[in-house]
């Protein structure tokens, strides 16, 4: 026998062995387009219906979180009972100064926040969410200032409104005069996105909003803290705690969580949120599924000639995972691109989807996932296959 006809002894390396069933793999699902077509969509569906839930989850959480996120305070000292950024019974000047004197507090302030009427030239009304912050440190805000100076607050009469709303407040502008609570004021800045669950927020001095609002100068809707240099602010709060016993006290993360606690747990928001994110896998999965099990039906004299000249299960394995793989990362780049234009289309302050970045890894880790578990199905059926079936 010639050195040309001996036998092969000896099966292709590791690395070899998975280069060639990916190229098969791959080469058999551009063979099928209409079929390449069909489980893309399932994966592309699953990613922009998924994303899109979990972005607008976020940008409601966002709105019910923003107060507490930009207020610039470090503790915040509450009614009892508080769960979210709401008013309940109102705070005292006695819990004020006791905050004032604990070991470690830079400063406190008190924060009024309340709902008024504005009355729009014709003649109709909106409401709006007036904060009272006190000067020269305004504490609580306002921010993101589109136009106009924090302290144009300082003079008579001022307040700063959302420029979102400033059609809706009757054309709005700086200069402009409204009545608000039955009390002429003057708009004298604006601010951006400011637009939560409840009404726009729009900020005056305290004094003023005391007097729009008829709140007792005594009352106060939140206590806001400053954390003296070098002080611990969860140290702050237990001090502030001891201190205040009928209040709830919270750091700022503390009460970002609690809000965030609220919401899934003690709302329908998260269980509606969860359950239309599930869904969109589901469906992914079930398409992927069914393409790539079709996919297997529809070549199975392929894959029994691929088993008949010696391919083995674990290679038909390497194949269906190549594929899922490029299921899963095609895919979800084109959701993933498809979603980052459809925020950036309906982008504006009453709701835009946010993605947060951990979101990208996420939706590639589910939908590697989703396809994996399609391929092991697919699999599935592989394994009763007859090499002998391709000489029938």
């Amino acid at each position: 026998m010639s050195a040309f006809a001996q036998p092969i002894r000896t099966r292709p390396g590791f690395f070899k062995r998975w280069q060639t069933m990916g190229v098969i793999g791959v080469r058999m699902m551009f063979h099928d387009k209409l079929k390449l077509v069909g489980t893309l969509f399932g994966v592309v569906f699953a990613v922009v219906l998924g994303n899109f839930q979990v972005g607008t989850f976020m940008s409601l959480l966002f709105k019910n979180r923003m107060f507490v996120e930009n207020a610039q305070v470090d503790v915040w000292v509450t009614p009892p009972g508080t769960r979210q950024f709401q008013g309940g019974t109102p705070l005292n000047d006695s819990q004020l100064n006791r905050a004032r004197t604990v070991p470690g507090v830079a400063w406190a302030e008190p924060l009024i926040v309340q709902a008024v009427q504005l009355k729009l030239p014709n003649g109709g009304s909106e409401p709006v969410s007036l904060v009272g912050t006190r000067a020269p440190r305004f504490a609580g805000g306002p921010w993101n200032l589109v136009s106009g100076q924090t302290d144009a607050l300082l003079q008579p009469d001022a307040v700063i409104f959302e420029d979102a709303e400033r059609e809706k407040f009757g054309g709005l502008n700086l200069g402009s005069v409204r009545e608000l609570g039955g009390h002429h004021v003057q708009a004298v800045g604006f601010t951006w996105g400011l637009l939560p669950f409840a009404p726009a927020y729009a900020f005056a001095e305290q004094t003023l909003v005391r007097e729009i609002t008829k709140q007792p100068v005594d009352k106060h809707t939140f206590l806001v803290v400053g954390a003296a240099p070098g002080v611990s602010k969860t140290e702050l709060r237990e001090r502030l705690q001891l201190a205040l016993p009928d209040t709830r006290v919270m750091t700022r993360d503390e009460y970002l969580s609690e809000i965030l606690k609220y919401i899934v747990f003690a709302t329908q928001i998260g269980f509606s949120f969860g359950t239309s994110t599930f869904m969109g896998l589901l469906v992914g999965l079930i398409t992927v599924a069914l393409s790539m099990f079709s996919s297997v039906v529809d070549n199975m004299r392929q894959f029994g000639t691929l088993k008949a000249i010696g391919a083995t299960m674990g290679d038909l394995a390497r194949l269906l995972f190549v594929q899922a793989m490029v299921y899963a990362v095609v895919g979800s780049l084109i959701g993933l691109g498809m979603m980052s234009a459809l925020v950036q289309g309906i982008r504006n302050p009453q709701l835009t989807p946010i993605l947060p970045g951990v979101s990208v890894a996420i939706t590639f880790g589910l939908m590697i996932g989703v396809c994996l578990v399609a391929s092991v199905l697919a699999l599935f059926r592989l394994r009763q296959l007859e090499p002998a079936m391709v000489f029938r």
